[in-house]
């Protein structure tokens, strides 16, 4: 194929919605704030700039074919999503896609969405191979099948915008068990050891599997950074919910690797417009309790 016609298909692929329409590429690359939403605002113009900086004419295209049917829901995505959440100060835009392709795989059943946060990471300069690490990270909290279908999403973003990568493989070597325990140690404390402890009496194998698999195995992996990984985390529990313990695990082992108090909050108001207020509303009282524990054993 020759080097337009490449270019041609992919801004073809850009303008192909999410939700199956299709808008003239001409059209989205002349769309204004006003066009889309008569009753601009601030927070209005400010989130068209931050759709279009993470995703460029797709995102127009998305409130574009909204305008015919949900006109205010294409409006609250430029507004709430992008005006209020993406634009807050506190995680970067690599971070907060990362953030979003980790709630919407670990929620599963949102191969739309992820096409186009994935492409968004990439366009805000995640590369590929933090994508896929991003993916294997999730199989130890929301299993393999929700992990295939978005590396099966992957796939296909990276076909069809000509991304070429070469995967890593890692090179197992040593006692799985005894380098997870390190691992465990290094991320969650001794509050990890008290988890596989409390397990000899009637899973004694499953503590191990935590160790062996998620520790020695995956957290292991040197193709995402530890804090990169917490976000991870803590973003995919939360929007998979009813995950209180392993929250506060979690959240703890967040600031154990060097992120702050704020940014896992953001990471957890970020959740919202992709799981909903419950939910993180839910994960914010136990991120509170974190909190006023680190602060009163000090």
């Amino acid at each position: 194929m020759s080097e337009s016609r490449k270019n041609a298909a992919a801004l073809t692929r850009r303008a192909t919605l999410t939700t199956g329409a299709l808008v003239g590429v001409d059209g989205l690359l002349n769309a204004t704030p006003a066009a889309a939403a008569p009753r601009e605002s601030a927070r209005y113009t400010r989130g068209w700039a931050v759709l279009r900086e993470a995703s460029g004419e797709r995102g127009a295209a998305v409130v574009e074919s909204l305008r015919d049917i949900a006109p205010d829901l294409g409006r609250y995505v430029v507004e709430f999503a992008y005006g209020d959440v993406f634009s807050r100060a506190g995680l970067d835009l690599r971070q907060r896609e990362l953030v979003t392709v980790a709630a919407l795989a670990a929620a599963g059943d949102t191969a739309s969405q992820l096409d186009f946060h994935m492409d968004a990471a990439l366009n805000v300069g995640v590369r590929p191979a933090e994508i896929i690490e991003a993916l294997i990270h999730l199989v130890p909290f929301v299993g393999f099948p929700r992990a295939l279908n978005a590396v099966g999403v992957a796939r296909k973003v990276f076909a069809a915008g000509d991304v070429t990568f070469e995967p890593p493989v890692m090179e197992e070597g040593g006692d799985r068990y005894e380098r997870g325990k390190e691992k465990l140690l290094e991320i969650d404390g001794a509050h990890g050891l008290e988890v596989v402890e409390s397990l000899k009496d009637i899973a004694p194998d499953l503590g191990r599997y935590i160790v062996e698999f998620t520790f020695g195995d995956v957290y292991h992996r040197p193709w995402l950074s530890a804090p990169s990984r917490q976000l991870v985390t803590v973003g995919a529990l939360t929007a998979v919910g009813d995950t209180a313990p392993q929250l506060r695990v979690h959240i703890g082992a967040a600031l154990n690797v060097g992120l702050s108090a704020r940014q896992v909050v953001e990471t957890l108001i970020h959740v919202v417009p992709y799981a909903g207020f419950p939910r993180t509303l839910n994960a914010i009282g136990v991120a509170r309790a974190v909190f006023e524990e680190r602060n009163s054993s000090r």
